[in-house]
């Protein structure tokens, strides 16, 4: 990659604008907790590890200038902010993950002076980005194995270096095994396109032959014998393998299966929310009307029509042939089959 979607500089934590991408490629600075609270409400930044890790650095923006002299006082400080951070959008798993750990790093360092516990936290986000830099490789090695030589690819919303701190996901599976791929067909991921914006983006800065489509293409390709496998990322997956993707990613995992056509989750460990028995325990994001009924901020339907708006949809572990983590591929993926895989992590 030769750009950097999360960053530090300055004492700040400085964001690529995803929202006026291809046209420009711009960095927003946050300077405060409500700075990266309106970045990840607004899909400024987006993508499940992305948004995890503003969510790190927000703790840490939101609670450096506490004035508190004693843990007890500077853990309320804490988790206000939390609270405040997390109300920014509810679905994906690793912005909590990511609250949580921030959290944790303060409560056991609580015998610590305040001014020592505010490095540790700052020394805590950098971490958490360091990290998702060696996990999205791993996943990228791990994926790149099940993808046979000569396949046509596709892809759903964006699962790239914009959605993590680098080379992604689903697409980190996509760059890791470019040799072998023929093309990769890119879902424009109504409403807000982030296919036709991003990971088209991204693909062709990228030099991987990369295809348009519309969302109600797939299918057809699929009947054509066109599509090798489906691979996409996850905001959040439950312990019995259901897992919340950009909305459209459950109707592709159906007309996947109906096509015998692998459908791969590429997604790292931080997704996993093992407090949720099933899919229909996860948080779906309700988004506004206006995304549906404007491109560009022009109508493009009638100004009084009602529009739904989810922002995800579940698609059932069942359907899922594999999730492509950090620490290997869950085949088929079950409870127990993940609580495996977790426990790699312990």
């Amino acid at each position: 990659m030769k750009y950097e979607t999360v960053r530090w500089r300055k004492n700040n934590v400085e964001l690529i604008d995803q929202r006026i991408l291809p046209a420009e490629m711009k960095y927003v600075r946050c300077r405060h907790a409500r700075d990266v609270e309106l970045a990840i409400r607004t899909m400024k930044v987006r993508g499940a590890p992305a948004i995890g890790i503003t969510g790190a650095y927000g703790v840490y923006l939101g609670i450096r200038n506490s004035r508190a002299k004693d843990f007890k006082s500077f853990e309320k400080d804490i988790k206000k902010t939390i609270k405040y951070l997390g109300a920014s959008r509810p679905t994906a798993r690793n912005l909590f993950w990511a609250l949580e750990r921030m959290h944790e790093v303060a409560r056991i360092n609580k015998e610590r002076s305040v001014f020592s516990i505010k490095r540790l936290m700052l020394a805590e986000a950098h971490a958490v980005l360091a990290e998702d830099r060696k996990i999205c490789r791993a996943i990228g090695k791990h994926g790149s194995a099940l993808i046979e030589k000569g396949s046509s690819i596709l892809t759903h919303c964006n699962a790239g270096g914009l959605a993590t701190a680098d080379y992604g996901t689903a697409l980190g599976v996509i760059f890791a095994a470019k040799a072998k791929i023929r093309k990769v067909y890119v879902d424009e991921t109504r409403p807000r396109l982030q296919g036709a914006r991003l990971t088209a983006w991204e693909l062709i800065k990228a030099k991987v032959p990369a295809v348009l489509i519309c969302d109600n293409m797939a299918a057809s390709l699929m009947a054509k014998g066109q599509v090798g496998a489906v691979i996409v990322g996850a905001d959040r997956i439950a312990c019995n393998g259901d897992t919340a993707n950009k909305i459209g990613t459950y109707s592709l995992a159906i007309a996947a299966k109906y096509h015998n056509i692998p459908f791969y989750v590429a997604s790292p460990i931080s997704t996993f929310d093992m407090s949720i028995s099933s899919g229909d325990q996860i948080p779906i994001e309700k988004r506004c009307e206006s995304e549906v009924k404007k491109v560009n901020g022009k109508y493009i339907t009638v100004k009084d029509i009602k529009a739904e708006n989810p922002a995800f949809d579940v698609t059932p572990g069942k359907l899922i042939t594999g999730i492509i983590t950090e620490k290997g591929v869950v085949k088929n993926p079950n409870k127990r089959r993940i609580k495996k895989i977790l426990n790699k992590c312990s």
